[in-house]
Order: C-alpha cells, then structure tokens, then sequence
C-alpha cells in the first residue's frame, strides 16, 4: 500500500520505514538495539510502532538518540538564517500579547510557533532537508477532531471536548504569527524554482504541523522522572485547553520550554499501561529504557500520562480501552446553581434577592467563581512497571464545587431574611440542598446527550463498517455518560445519608426551644 506524501509524489510504507531505520542508524551517537523492530501497524490504525523480537530485559537501553538529530531550534538553520523572527524576547519588556503591535514585523514567537516554522522550513527543502528520511513517515493525516466536518463533531454530542477543538482560533494564530514570515521570505522557504504555495496551502500545511507537533513533539527541558516517563508536547500536570493553540499558550511567559521533534522517540505508540520511558538525562542524548521484562511479539509503549479519552482524542486522535480509567466530564456551574435557586426560592429567595447576590459576588475579588467543574474517578498511578491495578471508582465531588456552593449560600444568608434563611444554618440542611441540586444537575447534564449508554454499546459492538471516527465520538460521549451515571449514584448515596440526618437535628433544635437540653451545636453558641 502506497503512502502519498504532502509534497506530492509516493513512497512505499516498508520502504520508507527501512530509509528511515538506516539514516537513523547512521546518526552519530544513535543505536538501535537489535532484537527490536520497526513494524506495520495500519490495521491496528496506529500507523508504525516497535516490537521486541527476543525477550527484553528491565533497563535495557532501546535506542539512543543523539540530541543533535532532534529538529528543533538548536538544530535547525532557519534561526540562522531569521535571527530577528527568532530573537528571545528580554524579560524586563512587557509580557502582554494584547498590547503588541499586530501590524509589527517581526510577529513575537514561542516554542510552538517557533517549531511550527521550522517544519514549514524543512518541509519546502524537500529531500535537501537533513530529515527528509524522518519527515517522509509522519503523517500527513490525521484524526484529531481539528481536522473533523461539522457532522463528525456533532457524533461528540454533549461532550465538552466539542469546544475545546479551537480551529478558529489556530487559524488566527497562523495568520498573525506564521504567514507573515512566510511571506516575508520567500526565497529562504522555498526554492525560486517553484511556485509559492497560496495562504490558504499554508494555513492548512501549518494546521497538519501544528498537530504533528502535539501528537509527537517533547518537550526538551525535562528534568523529572515524572516527566521523563510521559511523551508527547508538554508536562502532565499543565491544564489542557482549547486545541493545540492553546497548550501553545501554555508555554508563553515564563514557561519558554524549547520542544523538538524527536526521531524515533515518536515511534512508539502510548498506552495507560506501558513498558518504557524516554530517558532526558544525559545532555548529549535521549534514550528509551524498558522499565520491565518484554516478551517477543509485545509492542513497546510509551506512557503520555493519565488522560481522558477527550484529551487522548484531542491531542493523538485515538482511543484507547484502558484510559477510559482516566475519563472525565465536566458539569457546568449554571446547572447546579439552577437548582439551587429553585431551591432557594422555597425559603423566599426570589430574583430580587437573587440579583442582589450576584451583585455582591461580582464585587467580590477574593473568590473566583467557576463555570465549570471536572468529575473524575479516584485511579491509582501506575506501578514502576507501568501498570495500573483496581479499579477506578468515582468516591467524591470537587472540592471546588462544594466550596462554591458554600460561599453562594454564605451570601445569600447575608442578602436574605426571614425564619427559613436560617435554616441554612444547619450543617445538614446546607448539604442536603447542595447534593440534591447536584444530583439534578448531573440527570439533567446527562440528558444533553442524545443517545444512552446502551444505545453507544449497541452501535460499538455492531461492528456494521462505521468510520473510525465516529467510533472514537460514541466512545468518548459513552464514556462521560457512563462517569455521569457513576456520580448520580454515589450523589444519591450521599443524599439519604445526609436525609437520615435531617429529622434528628430538626427535633433537637426543637427541644433546646421547648426547654430541654440544647444540642452541642447550641451549646458552642
């Protein structure tokens, strides 16, 4: 089967693989260990990956790869040859993108955008490119839901990745970052033999490169073991958000890591469960260690960290069973604090009071309120072996929202008057509004999905020929629903908990009013 390239011409998949393996051999300071191999995994759409071929022992030293084989901005000529576009910003200058200059040439880079152009670089130069042999087998295709048509994201239904795909957004960064310098350039990016490709050939050219870099790009200043174990664009414990523009943004500031595309790093494949790590000790070079014993015919994997399907889709573009652990869905504030209301509303909270709250909340610039919130379940990390035991189970909410709802309430005992305000008072009574409004809240967010459960089991296990796409939506949106419905369980535990507790309190009060022995609460009174 035939590969076509971006440039236009074909190259047969084995054979590119073998170009590849001997330039990457040939590298000063590269090994491969002979009883691994480089193998055909599109049946498996997983594209390449590696293999043991004998039994392989802990520790065991992979392959090495030389730093200077890595395409980044040490290695590559393009900062040479554009010292200005790549000059470092000084850090007494105003940090604040907004007040730049958009019309000012050159357009302030970061780590990402920086790479982005070096690969646009590299890519024009063609077989002149020192990388070409790397180059010619990433893909020039992909399955991140950036590249998605509006009715293959509908298949997301409800699920919030829906709004964090970005591509409006990356289309503006490209515009005011990457095509000015391209266009400023034209005889450095490519040859005045050839045409110049139209703004538009080079946006969409800079989408694939900027979604090649999230999928394969490492960052190249990692120094813990933590972050030693995880490929991929940037440390784990960074919040993701909006598509790869905005895990660029992540890195503006004071976070200017230096990212690099890594040969044959990108080669394994990545699982919640795995048997190797990228090693960034040494200075002169990475190495893939095997953290365990592999057996032959197993498939060497990475470990990206513990990520959600979303994320897993929104960053790699595939799925994978044992990092449904890792799911998450998030629940809007609005919906809890619509049934709040309307719980408030019994004890005379009417839209009068309840702007008034808002009012105060809105002056307050100590708290800041949240629009929305992640439900997880409680996993264990994965053992020094790279594998995960138990079972993932959903056991608490949020702090943040408990703590949320506390100080909506603390304000409206404020605001509001009258004997059932008071009842706020109550430990009890407090909980049990903020479980039963949560509870609703997670039926009602459940219900913005427009297929159950068993509807996504039945379409996954048909097995009628549907796209891979729509394959990994169901599983995503499933996968939430199947968390959603896990929390509405453990919520409504909670809740009659809470209830049985109620009644015992309402009567001790009323004794401690009637004469009799006041409740310790009363007592600290």
């Amino acid at each position: 089967m035939d590969m076509e390239l971006d440039g236009g011409y074909q190259v047969d998949f084995s054979q590119a693989t073998d170009t590849f393996l001997n330039w990457f051999k040939s590298l000063p300071g590269a090994s491969f260990h002979e009883d691994i191999k480089i193998e055909d995994f599109r049946g498996k759409n997983a594209g390449r990956g590696i293999v043991a071929t004998k039994p392989i022992e802990p520790e065991t030293v992979l392959f090495t790869i030389p730093r200077q084989s890595i395409i980044s901005t040490s290695t590559s000529d393009l900062p040479t040859l554009l010292p200005e576009v790549f000059k470092q910003p000084d850090p007494s200058e105003e940090d604040s993108e907004s007040e730049e200059n958009e019309s000012s040439y050159p357009p302030k880079q970061d780590p990402w955008t920086s790479l982005i152009l070096i690969l646009l670089y590299e890519h024009f130069r063609g077989d002149s490119s020192k990388w070409a042999p790397y180059l010619s087998i990433l893909p020039t295709e992909f399955d991140t839901p950036m590249f998605w048509t509006p009715s293959e994201i509908s298949n997301l239904q409800a699920s919030a990745l829906v709004s964090k795909i970005g591509k409006d957004e990356a289309d503006a960064m490209i515009r005011s970052k990457i095509l000015p310098v391209v266009r400023a350039n034209p005889t450095i990016f490519w040859p005045a033999s050839s045409s110049p490709p139209s703004d538009q050939e080079i946006i969409s050219l800079s989408h694939k490169m900027g979604s090649t870099i999230m999928a394969y790009a490492f960052d190249l200043e990692k120094d813990t073991p933590e972050s030693d174990q995880a490929g991929g664009e940037e440390e784990e414990e960074q919040d993701p958000e909006d598509s790869w523009i905005e895990d660029r943004e992540a890195m503006d500031g004071k976070h200017q890591q230096q990212m690099g595309m890594v040969p044959m790093a990108d080669m394994l494949n990545a699982d919640a469960e795995f048997n190797a790590f990228i090693n960034h000790d040494s200075p002169e070079a990475l190495t893939a260690v095997a953290i365990r014993r592999i057996e032959p015919g197993e498939e060497i994997l990475n470990y990206y960290g513990p990520l959600a399907s979303s994320e897993l889709l929104r960053r790699y573009g595939y799925v994978t069973e044992k990092h449904s652990r890792y799911d998450v869905v998030e629940l809007p504030w609005e919906l809890v604090a619509k049934h709040i209301k309307q719980k408030l509303a019994s004890m005379g909270v009417d839209d009068k009071v309840w702007q008034k709250v808002h009012e105060k909340i809105e002056k307050d610039q100590e708290f800041d309120m949240e629009e929305a919130f992640v439900l997880e379940r409680q996993s264990e990390d994965p053992d020094s072996e790279g594998r995960v035991h138990g079972e993932a189970a959903f056991n608490a909410l949020p702090e943040e929202l408990s703590e949320q709802v506390k100080y909506v309430l603390k304000i409206v005992k404020k605001v509001a008057a009258g004997r059932d305000i008071e009842k706020l008072s109550d430990k009890d009574v407090r909980n049990e509004m903020y479980l039963d409004s949560v509870l609703k809240a997670l039926k009602e967010r459940l219900e913005q999905y427009a297929t159950s459960v068993e509807e996504d089991e039945k379409l996954l296990n048909a097995n009628n020929g549907e796209s891979r796409r729509l394959l990994m939506a169901v599983w995503v949106r499933m996968g939430e629903k199947k968390l959603l419905r896990e929390a509405q369980t453990w919520v409504a535990e909670k809740l009659e908990e809470v209830k049985a507790k109620i009644p015992s309190t309402t009567t001790s009060t009323k004794r401690s009013a009637g004469g009799d022995e006041p409740s310790a609460k009363r007592r600290r009174g």
